[in-house]
């Protein structure tokens, strides 16, 4: 058997584990026989979803395949904490999928409004929770990589770090943020501590999760306007399904990547390369 793509009993710890793409990056993992750490904020919406994965894996990795952990990503002190229990029960950290993020409301510009009614304090929560978000996970996590001098992270960017989004101020100023720092930790990370430490980002397009379905659909379904202009603007004419990020986070989690760090891996059915 091709072992290449495995990912079979590495720890794979995954912050925004109980979010839309959160959730299906769980159920991938544990799938694939890795031990599976969903860190989130709802630990009883992590805990349910440990105990399904769980039971659909039956005696996999000794029974032992998931545990589900309350964490802020911005308390350092809590991240710690989390740290500290998978060590001690696991002993390693293979993969840090660092899928905590999202946006808020006055961070956004609304169409009657300008760059001079930005809410400054909504901009730093929305930096805290995505910028800050993914670097405290990694500067503890990643702790755990330089002891074993190896590991890979994975963080979750977006197509608005690519391109400014419409409206949307902070939360793509956050997400460039994170690719820019992807790149950094790519070379601090792998010249001082091993070439088999591993930094890399992807880039989901449009999906339709919790947090953007107000935007993207109508109460009766159909879509807005603004959702109607992103499908034109997509080759492939639709939104993403949640499971079409995975195949990229198994290449990256697995030795089949063992060459590749610093990158950006695009996931838009084509919005990025579009134009008229």
């Amino acid at each position: 058997m091709n072992e290449l793509f495995s990912v079979a009993g590495k720890v794979v710890v995954i912050t925004g584990g109980t979010g839309v793409l959160g959730i299906g990056m769980v159920r991938h993992f544990a799938t694939e026989g890795a031990r599976v750490v969903v860190l989130g904020r709802n630990v009883e919406k992590a805990q349910a979803l440990v105990d399904e994965v769980t039971a659909a894996g039956g005696g996999r990795n000794g029974g032992d395949n998931a545990m589900a952990l309350h964490c802020d990503v911005t308390d350092t002190e809590n991240v710690k904490a989390s740290y500290n229990a998978v060590m001690e029960r696991y002993g390693r950290v293979d993969v840090l999928i660092n899928g905590a993020g999202g946006n808020v409301a006055g961070a956004t510009i609304a169409p009657d409004k300008t760059i001079f009614d930005l809410d400054q304090a909504a901009m730093r929560a929305v930096v805290d929770l995505n910028f800050f978000g993914t670097l405290i996970p990694t500067m503890i996590y990643a702790r755990a990589m330089a002891e074993q001098k190896e590991g890979s992270i994975i963080n979750v960017a977006s197509e608005s770090a690519l391109r400014p989004l419409t409206r949307v101020a902070g939360y793509g100023a956050a997400k460039a943020a994170v690719v820019n720092l992807t790149k950094y930790l790519c070379g601090e990370l792998a010249t001082k501590f091993g070439p088999r430490l591993r930094v890399n980002a992807i880039a989901p397009g449009f999906f339709l999760t919790e947090q953007n379905r107000t935007l993207l659909t109508n109460p009766d379904g159909s879509l807005t306007p603004r959702a109607e202009t992103i499908i034109a603007h997509t080759p492939f004419g639709r939104f993403g399904e949640p499971e079409e990020i995975l195949g990229t986070l198994q290449w990256l989690a697995s030795d089949a990547s063992k060459f590749v760090s610093g990158t950006l891996t695009v996931i838009d059915g084509g919005f990025d390369a579009f134009s008229i």
